[in-house]
């Protein structure tokens, strides 16, 4: 169980963190919407705040775990750079990201955000079949 408890943990932050941001301010915490508007100069103050927590929040973690956590990435950077830039049309397309549809989404049954998971999970289970298949 005490394996389990850093992401039971993080998961129970990022729904107080979006359920804060929702009751309190009226905005649904996307990472893609929060950096939009960021970029585009609206609201700074709080869409600033909340970029800054993502940025800090690992920074906490070294401060109370005593290090970075372990993490390999074995793929190659041009897959890498294809994916974040596929992630970034799809949140464009979609309308929103993982974390708007699939954290606040959800919770407020939201049919287009139940519609978008789904896209979400049948193209990461494709995508991780086609990559086991050809060996990457």
């Amino acid at each position: 169980m005490t394996a389990y408890l850093p992401a039971l943990l993080g998961g129970m932050l990022i729904g107080l963190a979006a359920a804060l941001l929702l009751v309190l301010n009226g905005r649904v915490a996307g990472i893609s919407g929060i950096v939009g508007r960021l970029a585009e100069g609206s609201n700074v103050a709080v869409n600033a705040a909340f970029v800054a927590g993502l940025l800090l929040g690992p920074v906490l973690y070294r401060g109370l775990a005593g290090g970075w956590p372990a993490v390999t990435i074995t793929a190659p950077l041009p897959l890498i750079a294809a994916a974040g830039l596929l992630v970034g049309f799809g949140t464009r397309m979609g309308s929103g990201c993982t974390s708007g549809h699939g954290v606040v989404g959800l919770a407020r049954l939201s049919p287009r955000s139940f519609a978008a998971v789904a896209s979400f999970l049948v193209a990461g289970v494709l995508a991780v079949a086609l990559l086991r298949s050809s060996g990457l």
